[in-house]
Order: C-alpha cells, then structure tokens, then sequence
C-alpha cells in the first residue's frame, strides 16, 4: 500500500473510532444517529468530532447523512446533510448562501476551439468580475461592478423589493454589497470552466453563490443565534452549533433571508452564464448554439422537504439534492474531472449526494505543501492561473474524485463526465 493511501485509511480509523465511541457502535455498524458514504476516502478526526456534536442535538431528525467529500468546516462538517425538526443552525447553512454550480452545454466540440486557448481565458476573464482587491491603493474591488451591465440591473430589479423587507428589520444589512455583486464570481474555491465531455463536446461551467450580501446575512444571524443561546443559557458543544428554534423571535426572519439569498445566488450563476457565453462568442468565431443541456443547483442551503413521511428541514452544508431524477454537478479539482449526474433518489441519504471532490487539507497546509512546479504539474493541459496565489486550490489539495464517486455510486448516476481545459479562478 502506497504511503498516502495507509495514511488516508490510519486517518479514516481513528475517524471512526471516534464515532464509534461517543455512539457507542457496535460490530462494525455505524450508530443510527450518522449514516456515512465515506468508503475508500478519508475522513479527518476533527471532522469526526463535528459530525459527533452535530449528531447529538436534540432536534436531529433520524440522522446526519455524511457525504464522501466530508471535511471540518464552521460549525458542522462540509459534505453534511442534516435535516431537522423545529429548528434550523445558521452556521450549518453557512455565510456563502446558496452556493452552487451551474453548466451548460454547447454545440461546439473540441474541434471548433481555437488552438491556443489563453485569448478563450482571456475573454472570460474580462467579461466575469473575479477575484477581490479592497484597501488602500484601489479605486474599487475588482471582483464587483463598476458599471452595472443592462442584465444585472434587470436582475436585481426583481430582488430589491425582497431585500428591502429584510433591511427594514435589519439595517445593517444595507451596507452589504448587492447589484454590484450580482453577476460575479468572487473567490477562493469558486471558479469559471470550459470543459469537454466523452464526447468531447464543449460545455461552460461555473461556481459561485450569494456573494457578499449571502455572507453578511450568514454572519449576521449567526451572530443573533449565538446571542439566544446565551440568552437562554444554552449550552452546546460547539458555539456555531447555535440554533432558532421554530417560532422563536428569528426563525422566521432567517428562513425569509436565506430564501432570498438562495434566490440571489441562482440569478448570479444565470448572470455571470449569460456574461460567459457571450464572451465565448466573441473567442471562438463558429457561431454555436447554447444551453442544450442545462443544470443550475445548490449545494450550501436549506429547504423544506418530504422524508419519512413528515415534513422537515434539509440543510445541505456542501451537498446536492439529488432526488430521482434531478440532475446535479459534482466538480472535482481544477486538475481533475468533473461530472453531470442523475439523482437514485436513495432515501437514507435524504435524496443528497456530495458537492465535489472535497478538502484533503487545510488552505494553510496546501500552500506548505505544494509547489508552483507542483500545482504546473498537476494543472498540465489546463489554462489556467499557475501562481502561488491558487496553490491553495492546487488538485492534491482534495480528494481522489474517482474514489468520491465510487463510494456514493448507490446515491447517483454519471451522465457525463467532464474535463477542463480553460478554468478561471478568482
């Protein structure tokens, strides 16, 4: 066995066995608080711990569904499913609101792309706002709107009125930036794709959420739920676990703000899509036609679902929904494929399955790690960024994706399977 696969499966033991004892697991069988689709990957110990607190609270209904691309994040494990029963945790859902992935696939194939790809980056670059600059020295962030384009402004026509009621009862929020987000990418792991799939023919790809204004409404009401649990003198392992419950002075508050911002963050991939092909048009002289196949879908979110025969609240902290039949993306590294799935609709995963390859490692660790000539290597046919400013985001910086897929082979099935060739980061 290869060094780094013993330390994975030494990694997923001592995993497990720290389930095993706070649930008290026995012959081998997860405890029915936690199900797990994390054969053949690792999972960290302090991942671990997160699904254990999480677990244990009391408005848990049935029990985590913990995807194979789970990894420690705020509060709860990314790559968690957690459906409840009279109460919702901000910090689960997380401050980027309604992050997702959206595709499309053109008629275009391999052929039809130019043979140098850096003008296609290129064109993409300028018509996407990405990344962030901010402080001294900059005239405005680069990664928002200077001026806003006709679309954007039409778009956020039909969200103003939604965040207006939302200000009202909490105007700090009018600070945030709004339209002038609306359309753009940001940063870290959020990125903007040409790809081809096993037919080689070319798709647009993008990830991306409610940006700013998804984060200040998190951070907010985060901040509010810690403040109750202090109030009430509620004590919990963790204080990102703080929660409202249903009928309490924010719950409903916050499930009208989420649902705005999970409204925002589809309306940006749409945006920043229409911007995208666009300026695809503009790079790549054949005309094409666009959206022949089209997929648009959260994985960082919350809503109201069907399960077990009583209603109850899915929070998808880094997962799709993946009923029967409802397409989903799961994207692998920027090195590594991606893929176009179709929903088995497996009941104990509450119809989820995960949101991609999933961390191996910390941002922190990548960047100690790993090498320009390193990420150069592991990004060999891709154009794309090749600084130290995305070793963070270099391909051994996340799980094996095939080993990913593997193990959730009972909750989806591939469709297409896609591969880069011009990826934008921020």
């Amino acid at each position: 066995m290869a060094r780094k696969d013993r330390a994975h499966q030494e990694q997923s033991e001592r995993a497990y066995e720290f389930l095993a004892e706070r649930f008290g697991e026995v012959a081998g069988k997860h405890a029915p608080m936690v199900k797990m689709w994390t054969r053949g990957v690792p999972v960290e110990a302090a991942a671990a711990e997160q699904i254990a607190k999480t677990a244990k609270l009391p408005f848990i209904f049935k029990w985590l569904a913990v995807m194979p691309d789970v990894h420690h994040g705020k509060g709860s494990t990314i790559g968690s499913v957690i459906p409840t029963k009279g109460a919702i945790i901000p910090a689960a859902v997380g401050v980027d609101i309604g992050c997702g992935m959206m595709a499309v696939r053109t008629s275009l194939t391999a052929g039809d792309l130019p043979d140098t790809l850096t003008g296609v980056r290129s064109a993409l670059e300028k018509a996407v706002p990405h990344g962030r600059t901010v402080g001294k020295g900059f005239s405005r962030d680069k990664g928002a709107w200077g001026d806003l384009p006709a679309g954007v402004v039409e778009g956020w026509g039909g969200l103003e009125t939604g965040f207006k009621r939302i200000v009202d009862k909490y105007p700090k929020l009018a600070k945030a930036n709004t339209a002038t987000h609306l359309g753009t990418l940001g940063t870290g792991n959020h990125f903007l794709e040409v790809c081809l799939d096993q037919k080689n023919r070319v798709w647009l790809m993008l990830h991306s959420g409610s940006r700013g204004v998804g984060n200040q409404i998190g951070q907010h009401f985060i901040d509010l739920a810690k403040a109750d649990m202090k109030r009430w003198y509620i004590n919990l392992p963790d204080q990102d676990l703080a929660y409202f419950p249903e009928g309490s002075e924010h719950f409903d508050d916050y499930v009208e703000a989420v649902e705005w911002a999970q409204s925002f963050a589809m309306m940006n991939r749409q945006l920043m899509m229409e911007h995208a092909i666009a300026a695809f048009r503009v790079a790549v002289p054949k005309p094409f036609e666009a959206k022949l196949e089209a997929v648009n879908c959260h994985h960082n979110y919350v809503a109201r679902e069907h399960h077990f025969g009583e209603n109850v609240l899915i929070t998808r902290k880094g997962a799709v929904r993946a009923a029967p039949g409802v397409m989903g993306i799961i994207p692998g590294s920027m090195g590594a494929k991606s893929f176009i799935v179709r929903g088995l609709g497996n009941a104990e995963s509450f119809c989820s399955c995960s949101h991609g390859a999933g961390r191996v490692m910390s941002r922190t660790e990548a960047k100690r790690r790993f090498t320009l000539a390193d990420h150069a290597r592991d990004t060999a046919g891709v154009e794309c960024r090749k600084d130290e400013d995305v070793i963070d985001e270099t391909p051994k910086a996340y799980k094996d994706i095939d080993a990913v897929m593997a193990a959730q082979s009972d909750l989806v099935e591939i469709v297409h399977t896609l591969r880069q060739v011009v990826c934008v980061k921020g």
